[in-house]
């Protein structure tokens, strides 16, 4: 039986967002539509707060980590001035390569922002040493699937650097 091991540090990748979610270089205000323009795309800068992160683990004590363990999060996101909120992101992460290479997890996230939702999924590779989350994480790059609102049909990626113990940057790169 999974049990779910709370968790108050920025530990794998969801840590994503937390996103986070999961992802460095413009605005996100009230109005996204103030984010940077950089040839012919839009670029939104968001900082994310890790707020909750439960992780549910196959073994029991959640140690080592293996294959098929989850990640649940939300992080609260705010402009790039870390003042404002702006909204938020909630996703999944799962191990789906436990080893000590740092292993891998495949992430969803939606990015709840202003106007519409951004939906986003990739890998995170070196999140795992000795079978616990690597501090810092590293910084990663995830697609953008889709999204609803004023990013329907979005296109591009979101770029997550760490920046404190559960706080992330997110750099959202729209292809259109």
């Amino acid at each position: 039986m999974m049990r779910p091991i709370r968790a108050a540090c920025l530990g794998t990748a969801t840590s994503l967002v937390v996103l986070l979610a999961g992802a460095p270089v413009a605005a996100a205000t009230t109005e996204i539509d103030s984010a940077h323009v950089k040839g012919g795309d839009r670029v939104i800068t968001v900082i994310g707060h890790l707020a909750q992160q439960t992780r549910f683990p196959v073994n029991l004590g959640g140690v080592p980590a293996a294959q098929g363990d989850r990640t649940v999060f939300r992080s609260i996101l705010f402009d790039k001035y870390d003042k404002k909120q702006v909204g938020e992101t909630n996703g999944t992460c799962t191990t789906t390569r436990a080893e000590d290479n740092g292993g891998a997890e495949e992430c969803v996230v939606t990015y709840n922002l202003p106007g519409g939702q951004l939906t986003v999924q990739g890998m995170v590779f070196g999140i795992l040493t000795q079978g616990r989350p690597t501090i810092p994480p590293p910084s990663f790059d995830n697609a953008i699937t889709g999204g609803t609102g004023k990013f329907d049909q979005a296109r591009g990626q979101v770029h997550a650097d760490t920046i404190g113990t559960g706080v992330r940057r997110f750099t959202i790169d729209l292809d259109r």
